[in-house]
């Protein structure tokens, strides 16, 4: 075994031993980790920014002392003088390897920056927010009537808006005074009013007739991706759209990876609400720029998000929510100030709302996929899944409501794949396999064109053919099981159970080639045995879920699906039955609702009684806790069949018949799947 330092980054998964004294951005390199420089590592364009991580990592079998990089050095030191490092950043071309450790890539230092695909869809919301303008006129002041300026804005605020019981925190108050007297005692005030709130607050004022927007964001904070909507909160329109990869990564990919490093780690769980808020208030600035307003003039946020992240984001210690009974801190809605949660990029004095959560394990997204989707009004049953590293699934109709969580893992995003990525341009999105050449033809994210189609090559010279993402290796799957390259168990067969050269031996399996760029300096794109695997596991938790809830309702089959989720509009329904991630139903009544939980959040924060609305709903769902279920379990190993094992596929059937192949024994032709080997020309 190596005596060199073991290098994990994230949030790639890319590892390596290197010696002591390694730069890291040598090693980063080397790995093929995706790594900015543009000064050849001579510390002056500072691209090369990482974040290293400290403390007990068991997911990657790393324990990192403080140590296990190079000192701070001068050549750092006169750059952070000039310019500025953020908290805890180095250098990756000055700072060396000294011991075992991990290593964040933050996405500014990514050379292929990464495509968050959690667009708002179009929604027609009706506009009743809690933030609104009014335009007012005060008395002046009187020596016989002794009132103060704010008590007579609130008279106005009554007498001409019938609103009662204005308050206003202190920085409003010392801008009441000139805002007025600028005005000719008319002003404008931003007020905020909740559906359950006392009082009414002035968040800002200004002299005269306002006539300049005022912002709300909508943001889902997922464990991987972190995606935010910024709304005007007079028409409703979505001014901007931006996302981030959830620097939470760092400390583990999944969600019980993070409460395990909190466990082991004391104020790990500190550490993790720092690196998201500082997260968040860095995407507010970025779509505030790219929507060309005033972070000042965002008043409102609205937050989904899981259990986990729900608490980590509140600087609520998350281990309770890592063992049964999986106590939340609070299951409800939660009104606060933006400054309680250091969210400082917008409005001193705006205001945050957080969905309630369902369950210990049905989080506020869950409720707010709830809140876009509506099950309880179906006439239907329909289910809906929406797919992440930790799926939420809605079960319902008007009769009745059921919710669970299912730990996917991260494979359906590009993680732990051989090959995978996260969607970034220059990843392999679409594929489709020969059934009778085996041979492949894909598409990557920035193209259009086909890969066997004219003008791929140069479509693609910018961005490269990277990896495959989250869409591609489930479709790439599902292509190999359709063109007999796998059977139903989950094996690759040989060239020779298969017929093409196309299956490539790896140790005592089989890959699957999809692309290979070596002879150009480029990677090797396959689909390996470990991959089918992990899509497997993922898959399995998933199918598991679903057949647990339709236990419960007392049915074997669903009348539509509903897939949602950061990539749920860019899943083939086909390819999904397949694989068998979902229960069969006719592809017609197999649909997209894109990012159903960001959606949700923009009606909350669109529209104050939506609000009211899910609380009450929240409080009609019946949660399954999949975690103590004894038919999880069963449910999921006969899941581990491409499509199932047992459950029968009728509905796929009539549109397809997936080959009878067993590569088990090696016995492919008495399987009646083996054919002569075909040679490539």
């Amino acid at each position: 075994m190596s005596a060199d330092p073991l290098v994990v980054f994230t949030p790639s998964g890319k590892r390596g031993h290197f010696p002591v004294g390694t730069p890291v951005l040598t090693a980063a390199r080397q790995l093929g980790v995706d790594l900015d420089s543009v000064c050849g590592g001579r510390g002056i364009c500072s691209k090369c920014q990482i974040t290293p991580s400290f403390g007990e990592f068991p997911k990657h079998g790393v324990t990192a002392h403080k140590d296990a990089l190079s000192e701070w050095n001068s050549v750092e030191q006169r750059y952070d003088d000039k310019r500025g490092l953020k908290e805890g950043r180095r250098l990756g071309c000055q700072a060396t390897v000294q011991g075992d450790i991990v290593i964040d890539v933050p996405e500014e230092s990514q050379v292929h920056k990464q495509v968050i695909r959690k667009a708002a869809s179009d929604r027609i919301i009706t506009m009743d927010p809690a933030t609104r303008l009014y335009f007012i006129e005060v008395d002046e002041p009187d020596m016989h009537t002794p009132t103060g300026d704010l008590e007579r804005v609130a008279r106005a605020l009554q007498e001409q808006w019938q609103i009662d019981n204005v308050r206003a925190a202190l920085p409003v108050l010392s801008k009441l005074q000139p805002a007025l007297r600028k005005g000719k005692w008319q002003i404008t005030v931003a007020l905020n009013k909740g559906h359950d709130d006392t009082h009414a607050r002035i968040l800002d004022v200004w002299p005269g007739l306002y006539e300049g927007g005022i912002y709300g964001l909508a943001i889902d904070l997922g464990s991987t991706t972190i995606a935010a909507h910024l709304c005007d909160l007079v028409t409703g329109e979505v001014k901007a759209s931006s996302g981030l990869m959830n620097p939470q990564i760092r400390f583990g990919e999944d969600l019980m990876s993070r409460v395990s490093y909190v466990m082991m780690n004391p104020g790990g769980d500190v550490e993790m609400t720092t690196a998201v808020r500082t997260a968040i208030n860095g995407l507010i600035e970025t779509i505030a720029t790219e929507a060309e307003i005033d972070p000042n003039a965002i008043f409102e946020t609205v937050f989904v998000c899981n259990p986990v992240m729900h608490h980590l984001l509140l600087g609520i210690d998350p281990v309770e929510l890592g063992q049964a009974p999986f106590a939340l801190a609070t299951s409800d809605s939660m009104s606060l100030d933006a400054r309680e949660m250091d969210l400082h990029a917008m409005n001193d004095n705006a205001r945050v709302y957080i969905l309630p959560c369902i369950a210990g394990h049905v989080g506020a997204d869950a409720a707010a996929v709830a809140l876009s989707e509506e099950p309880g009004k179906s006439d239907d049953l329909v289910l809906i899944v929406d797919v992440g590293t930790n799926a939420e699934i809605l079960l319902g109709d008007k009769d009745r409501v059921l919710a669970c969580s299912s730990p996917t893992g991260p494979a359906f995003e590009g993680a732990q794949i051989s090959s995978g990525q996260r969607a970034a341009p220059g990843a392999i999105e679409r594929l489709e396999i020969n059934p009778e050449t085996k041979e492949p033809r894909f598409r990557v994210i920035g193209s259009d064109i086909w890969s066997d189609e004219d003008g791929f090559d140069n479509a693609t010279a910018t961005t490269g053919i990277t990896g495959i993402c989250g869409s591609g290796i489930i479709e790439a799957v599902a292509e190999m099981r359709m063109a007999g390259l796998l059977d139903d168990s989950g094996l690759i067969g040989s060239a020779e159970q298969t017929g093409t050269s196309r299956s490539i031996p790896e140790g005592r399996t089989h890959s699957y080639l999809i692309h290979d760029a070596t002879a150009d300096g480029g990677p090797l794109i396959t689909v390996t045995q470990g991959d089918i695997r992990a899509i497997q596991l993922a898959k399995s938790a998933l199918y598991a879920g679903a057949r647990l809830l339709m236990d419960e309702r007392g049915v074997d089959t669903v009348d539509r699906v509903v897939l949602a989720g950061a990539f749920g509009a860019h899943i083939s329904s086909k390819h999904a039955m397949v694989l068998g991630m979902i229960p069969d139903a006719p592809l017609d009544k197999v649909t997209s609702a894109g990012n159903a939980a960001g959606t949700g959040a923009r009606i909350a924060l669109c529209n104050v009684m939506a609000r009211a609305t899910i609380e009450k709903t929240v409080g009609e769902i019946t949660k399954v806790e999949t975690a103590i279920e004894p038919k999880f379990q069963e449910h999921f190993v006969n899941a581990n069949a491409i499509p199932h094992k047992t459950d029968p596929f009728p509905e796929l059937a009539k549109i397809m018949t997936l080959p009878n192949v067993s590569f088990n024994t090696g016995g492919g032709d008495s399987a009646g799947g083996g054919r002569r080997r075909r040679r490539r020309g």
